[in-house]
């Protein structure tokens, strides 16, 4: 299958060089990405669901940009700094031109404005609830390129992680409300940029490995700068597909519900039959949600005992303990 836009814009009048990588950056796992040559492409996705599936198309994929690519495509992620250091990354591995595209709803319009006021682009092709241009490479952007930076709690957070700005309420009421004691090997699943596992390694010196497991490589390189303990190991994978090295006493975690605009609980539904996979037959599961998450009912399905250990107006912390036999 085509995609359309892409196919619009060569139709047009973007041409392509004939020889040369081709650097992709952000394709979903599902993103169409002919008619450019599989064999030339580098998808530069840190997300490893994504990079997964990707992987499983046979395609050559990256989380980070490596060398210099003869073009560059960008498909626009939501959040704007993020859009603005994806684009100031390409600009800066590129010798041929960089092809913006990306839906309305993903800022596309605000993106071409603001790229028009920097650089002579070629014009904009509608299609799809969405557009495509494209200009050549240019240091114009450099400025756009915002690296990882400390947040207003001085934690290291890069563009486009999750609570980049600062702490989590729910997670800061998650390490609130956890007991005295954790046990020996733990995980945190969902790590993000580390503020579980930094405000937990300190306090828990019973703790002798904690693995931290996330699935957006950026915010693992940042977790790497906050976390900074021996006993910490860091994992770039998908919760629901890594393979734990030993059966965990706990799991500590702050899971996603979304990953569009509308809420969708199975997701963290699946962090919790994921942690229930890891734990050892005494082991003990700690998450905070949303009050409106129906988490409980999946608890109790996995585990003998599940109560809520604390939480605000907003958020609850439960406590599920002793993992129901596998069968």
């Amino acid at each position: 299958m085509q995609n359309i836009r892409l196919t619009l814009a060569l139709e047009a009048g973007l041409s392509l060089p004939e020889q040369g990588p081709i650097a992709v950056f952000r394709p979903r796992g599902d993103t169409m990405l002919a008619p450019l040559p599989v064999d030339r492409i580098t998808a530069i996705q840190s997300f490893a669901p994504d990079a997964a599936q990707l992987k499983a198309r046979g395609i050559k994929v990256a989380p980070r940009e490596e060398g210099s690519f003869a073009a560059s495509v960008v498909f626009l992620p939501r959040a704007k700094d993020e859009c603005r250091a994806l684009i100031a990354r390409a600009m800066a591995v590129t010798t041929g031109p960089v092809i913006i595209d990306g839906s309305k709803t993903d800022g596309i319009e605000s993106v071409l404005k603001d790229m028009r006021k920097r650089a002579d682009l070629a014009p904009a092709i509608s299609k799809a609830h969405g557009k495509i241009f494209w200009c050549d490479s240019t240091d114009a952007f450099a400025g756009w390129n915002i690296g990882p930076t400390a947040n207003k709690d001085g934690y290291v957070t890069a563009p486009g992680v999750f609570s980049a700005n600062g702490v989590d309420k729910a997670s800061a009421a998650l390490v609130a409300a956890l007991p005295a004691k954790l046990g020996r090997a733990i995980g945190d699943f969902g790590a993000g940029w580390g503020y579980l596992s930094a405000q937990v390694l300190p306090k828990h010196p019973e703790i002798e490995t904690l693995h931290l497991v996330e699935a957006e490589a950026v915010a693992l390189d940042c977790a790497r700068q906050n976390v900074t303990d021996p006993r910490a190991k860091f994992h770039w994978a998908d919760v629901s597909r890594w393979q734990t090295p030993q059966l965990l006493d706990g799991v500590i975690m702050n899971p996603p519900f979304h990953t569009s605009r509308a809420a969708d609980p199975a997701l963290g539904q699946a962090f919790l039959q994921a942690g229930h996979s890891v734990l050892a037959p005494g082991g003990r599961l700690w998450v905070v949600a949303n009050r409106h998450l129906p988490y409980e009912n999946t608890l109790t399905g996995l585990f003998a005992q599940v109560s809520e250990i604390g939480g605000d107006a907003s958020f609850k912390v439960l406590e599920a303990v002793r993992p129901k036999r596998r069968v």
